[in-house]
């Protein structure tokens, strides 16, 4: 106990100091970390649906774009300059506070999940995947449209000029660069504590949730539903309960997302990003919170630290032309992404079998 208590405390002082030294190596590496991050959320909510329930879901994304245009809308001007009755209300135009918004996005991603999950009740494997695709698909292309005939997303333009996260009772602004003793910290970093603050929030709540009744539950339902039900547990209401609390995790990140980037666009929650959440799920280990987590943080940061590796080599001007430097940056995630699940088909961290002991120390 001892022991773990001194892991913990050195490792909460590596994640204190961590950003400050890479500030000291440029903003953009303290960047990468708060995507990183922000993955790490997005994953550990996947989680609940993909991990504990055994719900594969292919259109996660949706939620953290619900999330995003929530905040969005509420913290920018475009429904002011939109619409004449808003700005007549509020003329300097909407600016809800971010601890108002992140509740409510949270809560309409929830309620968004319950309703994808509840026509989905009774399908399964590769006709779950399909539906929850569709529905990826379809809030991506509903985003992109909803300019004609009444501007309310701006379509594929996006939404521009969203506000930073502000605390006003301790003179915080997350958008401009500060100082703590007389060190400058940037607002990148700035943003890098309030990732990790509820980071550890959402670890500590799947932690418990895994522990619960209801985890418990939805373990019984990924290993077998027939014999779930047979047992008297309610599938319906925990498959439902896992859709919206998964969503909600999507729903705050994507918060966090539009107030750190302070724009957005469809284009941010194509496909792609859906496939890459799951894949980080498999690839640290599904169930698995440390698994999750590390599966996290190793996709949201090689392909960014590959980026600069390529910059910095110049490949385009050593090949000629020929090979362009993001097409073999997703060659070399392919390529190690296919080596460690040939290796470990479980994952890099997997959840310890049932019924079987750690391995005793030698």
């Amino acid at each position: 106990m001892k022991n773990k208590l001194v892991v913990f405390l050195l490792a909460a002082l590596a994640l204190l100091v961590l950003p400050l030294v890479a500030q000291a190596a440029g903003n953009f590496w303290v960047r990468i970390i708060d995507f990183a991050l922000l993955y790490v959320l997005l994953a550990l909510g996947l989680n609940i649906v993909v991990g504990y329930a055994g719900l594969l879901d292919l259109g996660y994304i949706a939620f953290y774009a619900v999330g995003a245009y929530m905040f969005g809308l509420l913290a920018s001007p475009h429904l002011a300059e939109t619409f004449p009755a808003i700005k007549a209300l509020f003329p300097n135009g909407l600016h809800t506070p971010i601890w108002v918004v992140i509740p409510l996005g949270a809560a309409i991603a929830g309620m968004a999940g319950m309703l994808l999950g509840a026509p989905t009740l009774k399908l399964r494997g590769d006709y779950l995947a399909i539906v929850t695709l569709g529905f990826g698909e379809i809030i991506r292309v509903f985003l992109n449209n909803l300019d004609a005939p009444v501007n309310i997303t701006n379509g594929p333009k996006g939404l521009l000029q969203i506000d930073s996260f502000k605390i006003p009772l301790l003179g915080l602004d997350f958008g401009k660069t500060g100082s703590l003793f007389g060190y400058e910290i940037s607002s990148v970093t700035k943003y890098y504590y309030l990732f990790l603050i509820i980071v550890v929030i959402s670890v500590v709540i799947c932690y418990r949730l895994e522990r619960s009744r209801v985890g418990r539950a939805w373990m019984a339902i990924r290993e077998d539903e027939v014999a779930a039900k047979a047992m008297g547990i309610n599938t319906r209401n925990l498959k439902l309960l896992a859709f919206g609390m998964g969503a909600t995790f999507g729903g705050v990140s994507g918060v966090l997302f539009a107030t750190f980037q302070s724009f957005i666009s469809p284009e941010s929650f194509s496909l792609q990003e859906s496939i890459m959440v799951v894949a980080m799920v498999v690839l640290g280990g599904i169930g698995h919170i440390p698994g999750v987590i590390l599966g996290a943080l190793l996709l949201a940061g090689l392909p960014e630290v590959l980026r600069w590796i390529s910059g910095e080599l110049d490949l385009q001007m050593l090949t000629g032309g020929r090979l362009d430097a993001a097409i073999l940056r997703q060659l070399l995630i392919a390529l190690a992404m296919i080596a460690i699940m040939l290796a470990r088909p479980r994952g890099l961290w997997p959840q310890p079998e049932h019924g079987k002991a750690a391995p005793a120390a030698a």
